[in-house]
């Protein structure tokens, strides 16, 4: 988990569609997909072409996602390992204390 968790890397970001909303923390989902593949939907740099009201050709882009949820096992395994080694550690210093 911890390796795992040492991949990912948070980012602070405003919507394109909203830039006067609030600073976000979050993810990328382009920088997630190899490391959780399974939180992220979409495909990276993906777009769809329509016909606009007056039948021309548009394109637009099909945004990524990523489930934050599907995060929750990767935290939870990094926690415990971690928990792991305080607790050993602590365990060393109390007997080279003693």
């Amino acid at each position: 988990g911890i390796t795992k968790l040492k991949q990912l890397k948070p980012r602070k970001f405003y919507w394109k569609s909203n830039a006067d909303k609030t600073l976000v923390d979050g993810f990328i989902a382009h920088e997630v997909s190899d490391i959780v593949p399974e939180a992220i939907s979409g495909t990276k740099d993906a777009t769809e072409t329509y016909k606009d009201e007056n039948g021309d050709d548009q394109t637009r882009i099909l945004p990524q996602g990523i489930d934050q949820s599907k995060l929750v096992p990767l935290l939870t395994s990094a926690l415990q390992e971690a928990i792991t080694e305080i607790e050993s550690l602590k365990a060393r210093v109390t007997t080279l204390e003693g």
